[in-house]
């Protein structure tokens, strides 16, 4: 039950985000605006996830995109939405601070 539930929030194998940026991946902050502006990755857009779907313009679907947020529920949301429109290569970075520390390595 527990890998199912790792795979549903994208995570399994490491995955190298810092190299996923350096291809020009798009980092994609779900949470709300006002959390947003407490802290985040410098260079992520804030979508909130309820807004996500009618912001997809937003974005390109030809570069990765990384999906972050507080804890990392709703960056799995957001990757399953993205995938289910189309986007093929997303990534549930987690929490934003989690990916932040990732990135610095």
């Amino acid at each position: 039950m527990l890998a199912t539930l790792k795979k549903w929030m994208g995570f399994g194998p490491s995955i190298d985000f810092a190299a996923l940026t350096s291809r020009g991946a798009q980092i994609i902050d779900v949470r709300t605006e006002s959390e947003y502006k407490s802290g985040h990755i410098r260079g992520s857009l804030n979508i909130p996830l309820n807004t996500l779907q009618s912001k997809l313009s937003k974005l390109k679907k030809d570069r990765p995109v990384i999906t972050c947020c507080a804890s990392g529920m709703r960056s799995a949301s957001a990757k399953s939405i993205l995938k289910a429109k189309g986007f093929t290569e997303v990534y549930n970075g987690g929490s934003w601070m989690g990916l932040q520390n990732k990135l610095a390595k």
